[in-house]
């Protein structure tokens, strides 16, 4: 994790001893501001929190007395341990990290208040696999147990007939990091994994992987929530203006997105570049972020469908996720821009 203006950090145990200090804890900042801070990912899956940031959407829409501050994470877990830590304000992150902070509260730690992506994942193999069969005793990746692709590579597996576990199985599945899943796939030590952008498309270009499962195929109109936002309910509470302010930055940055993908890519592009050390190539983004569907939708009926997939692979016991969306300040915006509320 990574935090803009504080100290970086690489284990999350470290997050809850030291980062109180260094960022405050109640949601206040040292010259009596609100303070908000704002969690994403270096991924073009994130590309509305990377836009908005560059592009000073959040700054122009919260204003002179909110101090933002932003983090970024590889893994939705970390979003949420710092969340729960008090740590974390607002996170963009994918359906089960939220689906699982959801639960491990009981229903009281996080709202969703916005989608963000639709699409971008999908499982490479080696050219030579060609059918789900064919992956009987091979070792693929996922990002992490139990987070997005995890759960929908355990449960199309499932769905084939293929028997896995957390122990092993059929096929046996191992958690790396995404940049660690490309160098172990280029060196054989994997046989394939599935992935959100841009690293499904790394794993084809600079790996020489082919697409076994394009996930958009699994989903009714190829719509699937990929990341969308959550908050501290805590934070919605006491700051419903500021989280408004956010929204609306947020919401220019998706329209932006929309209109002018062209340049949306360049700039999400150098953020990724500045936060990682090393932009993506020309021909990566290109191809992944034809993948990608920005859209402040969150595709409510995807994330239950992944709520019951993640209970049937046994990595999620059975959650009522009736209050888990609060949409009614996205829908204030929506309104006050001329478009249509979403339902959930």
């Amino acid at each position: 994790m990574r935090w803009k203006g504080s100290v970086r950090l690489t284990a999350v145990v470290l997050l809850v001893s030291l980062l109180t200090a260094a960022c405050g804890g109640d949601g206040g900042s040292s010259d009596g501001r609100v303070e908000l801070r704002l969690g994403y990912f270096p991924n073009l899956t994130h590309a509305p929190a990377l836009l908005a940031v560059e592009k000073r959407y959040f700054a122009q829409e919260l204003g002179a007395n909110v101090a933002l501050k932003t983090a970024t994470f590889n893994a939705g877990n970390e979003a949420v341990q710092a969340l729960f830590a008090n740590q974390l304000d607002i996170t963009y992150i994918g359906p089960n990290p939220a689906i699982n902070a959801y639960a491990q509260s009981k229903g009281a730690a996080v709202r969703i208040i916005s989608g963000s992506t639709s699409g971008g994942a999908a499982l490479v193999v080696k050219p030579s696999i060609t059918s789900a069969g064919a992956l009987k005793g091979k070792k693929l990746a996922t990002p992490q147990l139990g987070n997005t692709q995890d759960v929908a590579l355990r449960s199309w597996l499932g769905a084939q007939g293929i028997n896995v576990t957390k122990e092993g199985g059929q096929v046996t599945i191992v958690a790396q990091q995404n940049a660690q899943t490309l160098d172990t796939f280029k060196a054989g030590a994997i046989d394939g994994a599935w992935v959100p952008e841009p690293w499904a498309t790394r794993l084809q270009l600079e790996g020489g992987g082919v697409v076994l499962v394009d996930e958009k195929t699994l989903w009714p109109d190829g719509k699937f929530v990929t990341t969308h936002i959550i908050v501290r309910t805590e934070f919605l509470n006491e700051h419903k203006d500021v989280v408004e302010a956010f929204l609306r930055g947020h919401v220019k940055a998706v329209r932006f997105a929309g209109a002018n993908p062209d340049v949306a890519k360049s700039v999400a592009n150098a953020a990724i570049g500045k936060l990682t050390g090393k932009p993506l190539g020309r021909a990566t983004i290109d191809s992944a972020w034809s993948n990608l569907e920005f859209t402040v939708d969150p595709i409510a009926s995807s994330l239950r469908k992944s709520a019951e997939d993640a209970q049937r692979v046994g990595l999620l016991d059975p959650v009522n996720l009736d209050r888990i969306y609060a949409l009614e300040t996205l829908n204030e915006v929506l309104q006050d821009i001329g478009e249509s509320p979403i339902a959930v």
